[in-house]
């Protein structure tokens, strides 16, 4: 992708800053792809870096290493901010694919979770099922997910195993042209994913590896893939759904992000209605109503709410 207006004109002021974008990090070092497609190592200036996968960065030559001068602006960042620390997945998305199986069983709060965090960012979402051909398991799964496609999620079913295609090509013709990351809880077939869509990732991979001679750390580690040889389609691998704190968000915003939520905003009769307790809560009057709220996603909502209350010192 070529750079921008602005991007030429801080490489006309500074000639010798170039154009790059990172495509793994691990500790201090990035890798960044330069804009004739080689890759090399580069190192941030200051002591932290803030450049992550995705980020489009000028950087400038170091011997046969470079710096990383500075980023570019960012149309967007997912990441998750727990009590602790924060921890940045991916910037300039364009999808966030939510890998899911029919087994094991998938954590709807996980799965609420994501979804929030990407919808704060602006972020469209993708939820896929994988595993269909595990028949009643499957259906199970799908089951739980159709609150989710009530409000306007998109839900692909998907079968990963050795010899099927079912929603392969759909989910392909899904990520063309875009930059996708994908998250997804262990068991659910990330790894099979992407060798299927990205034919050369452990390839990929293990250059990434000897790279940032990083080793075994590079599969914990957030890594780019390109899809096709043209380079206009991305998968970006990120470990670690486990654990995804949404303190970065305050929890008034909590009902604007939750789709089925937000429909019934406004028609409270309290305007600072908290959707908790309030007698005329338009929210509390759609749980378990026909295509209204379901019971477990308001819980979740409860428990987000009280999570996000907590004080914060």
């Amino acid at each position: 992708r070529t750079p921008g207006p602005a991007a030429r004109t801080q490489a006309d002021m500074n000639p010798s800053l170039r154009c790059g974008l990172v495509v793994a990090a691990y500790g201090r070092h990035c890798l960044v792809e330069t804009e004739d497609g080689s890759r090399l190592i580069c190192h941030p200036r200051g002591k932290k870096s803030q450049a992550v996968v995705g980020d489009r960065v000028w950087w400038q030559p170091s011997g046969d290493e470079g710096s990383i001068e500075k980023l570019q602006e960012r149309r967007n960042l997912l990441y998750r901010q727990d009590e602790i620390r924060t921890k940045s997945f991916a910037a300039n998305l364009d999808l966030v694919l939510i890998l899911l199986a029919a087994e094991p069983e998938f954590s709807e709060s996980q799965l609420t979770r994501a979804l929030i965090a990407a919808r704060a960012e602006a972020i469209p979402a993708l939820i896929v099922l994988n595993k269909s051909d595990l028949g009643s398991l499957f259906e199970r799964a799908w089951q739980r997910l159709a609150p989710y496609r009530t409000m306007g999620e998109p839900v692909l079913a998907l079968s990963l195993q050795a010899g099927s295609e079912a929603g392969v090509d759909e989910l392909q013709a899904r990520l063309q042209g875009r930059t996708t990351l994908v998250l997804g809880p262990s068991g659910a077939g990330k790894s099979t994913l992407i060798n299927r869509i990205v034919p050369a990732a452990q390839a990929q991979t293990g250059e990434i590896s000897r790279a940032l001679n990083s080793g075994k750390h590079t599969t914990t580690s957030t890594t780019w893939y390109w899809v096709d040889e043209a380079r206009s389609t991305a998968l970006i691998d990120s470990p670690g759904f486990q654990e995804f704190g949404l303190h970065h968000i305050e929890p008034t915003r909590l009902p604007h992000l939750m789709p089925d939520l937000e429909a019934r905003l406004g028609h409270c009769r309290f305007y600072n209605c908290t959707h908790l307790h309030e007698p005329g809560c338009a929210v509390r009057d759609a749980v378990g109503a026909e295509g209204g709220i379901s019971e477990n996603r308001y819980r979740l909502y409860g428990e987000l709410h009280a999570e996000l209350s907590q004080p914060r010192y």
